[in-house]
């Protein structure tokens, strides 16, 4: 069972920004990328809020995440938060077993 956790950080003057810009330079968002259980590692930039972006990081299963909270790399991402004087907030979401109801699903385009 999948787990995603959506990480907003919102910091002052474009520092979130500079925040995931020196995460994805540095290769560490890559390196997580390539740690096991990792399904997904993407910042996205929010166009009503400039001050914040938005991580999704989504595991195999509650191991990986804790593996993944354990290793060296998490770190690396502490000194980062501070460096750039970042405040988080967090929602989890694991998969609905029902999958989208076709009352949702007759809105996506495929």
């Amino acid at each position: 069972m999948s787990i995603a956790v959506h990480l907003y950080y919102t910091g002052k003057n474009g520092s979130a920004r500079r925040f995931a810009e020196e995460m994805e330079r540095s290769g560490t968002a890559e390196a997580i990328r390539q740690a096991p259980g990792n399904e997904l590692y993407a910042y996205f930039l929010s166009l009503s809020d400039p001050e914040t972006v938005l991580l999704i990081d989504r595991w195999a299963d509650q191991a990986a995440l804790d593996r993944h909270h354990a290793s060296d790399m998490m770190r690396t991402i502490s000194t980062l938060r501070e460096k750039y004087d970042l405040r988080m907030r967090a929602e989890r979401f694991v998969p609905d077993a029902a999958g989208i109801p076709a009352s949702d699903a007759k809105f996506l385009r495929a």
